[in-house]
């Protein structure tokens, strides 16, 4: 037994009562670190099937497995297959605003250790995390991009490596929340762009993208366009909490 874990078992009941863990999303003390209390446990809505094969939107259950939506059967989006852990609600909301905005940075690894679960079975073709870029001035605001320590704990949990430096966010943009599908859509255009040897890096690669929130997916639509035309074999997304998309 390592050095490591012994220091690990003898000191955790000391840490434990001097800093109790807490609920991930609401701050109930709770048994173990990066966990949930029973309230928030029962209130969070997964996502699973029926879903679009393509863009995980919900679908009738009558329609079955690997079915497509219609707007993915009108307008192919330029990725394989998106997926988020969850549905966007309280638990949702509240675990990526801690990390956000309260600085929680162990929540990364929380939302990591769900979306693993999610990533695509290993095949022939090399994969590589991509986090979505935040622009220079976020970055200088805030500390820290949350899809790249989203990214990086996934890499640690699965060895995949990580390329944080493949896409770049050449634009400032304002905060996508408040705006409708169409102006999310318009505002994010040409506010992407690839590393100068992102093509060598891409081809015959299986590009996943990492974000934190999905709205309506104009983000991810943009970078994937530009991972798509830089020879990425596969494009997938992958996601902690997706925002319902309206009911027609």
């Amino acid at each position: 037994m390592s050095a490591a874990v012994i220091f690990k078992r003898s000191f955790r009941p000391l840490l434990d009562y001097a800093l109790p863990p807490r609920c991930a999303a609401c701050g109930t003390i709770v048994a173990q670190p990066g966990t949930f209390c029973p309230d928030c446990w029962t209130s969070i809505a997964f996502l699973g099937e029926p879903m679009c094969a393509r863009c995980g939107a919900d679908l009738p259950a009558v329609i079955g497995q690997d079915a497509l939506c219609g707007a993915c059967l009108a307008v192919p989006p330029p990725y394989d297959r998106a997926r988020a852990v969850l549905r966007y609600g309280d638990v949702g909301r509240a675990v990526a605003h801690r990390l956000k905005y309260g600085r929680r940075l162990s929540l990364a690894g929380v939302m990591a250790a769900h979306m693993a679960r999610l990533l695509p079975e290993e095949g022939a073709q090399p994969v590589l995390l991509v986090p979505v870029p935040l622009h220079r001035w976020r970055i200088w605001t805030r500390g820290f991009n949350q899809a790249a320590l989203v990214a990086g704990r996934l890499s640690k949990r699965t060895g995949i490596p990580t390329a944080l430096d493949l896409l770049r966010r050449t634009r400032h943009t304002p905060p996508l929340h408040s705006l409708k599908p169409r102006e999310r859509a318009k505002t994010v255009s040409g506010a992407f762009a690839l590393a100068p040897n992102a093509q060598a890096r891409l081809r015959g690669v299986t590009a996943i993208l990492i974000d934190d929130i999905w709205t309506t997916g104009a983000t991810a639509t943009a970078c994937a366009q530009l991972l798509r035309r830089g020879g990425a074999a596969r494009v997938e997304v992958l996601c902690w909490a997706r925002v319902p998309r309206p009911a027609d």
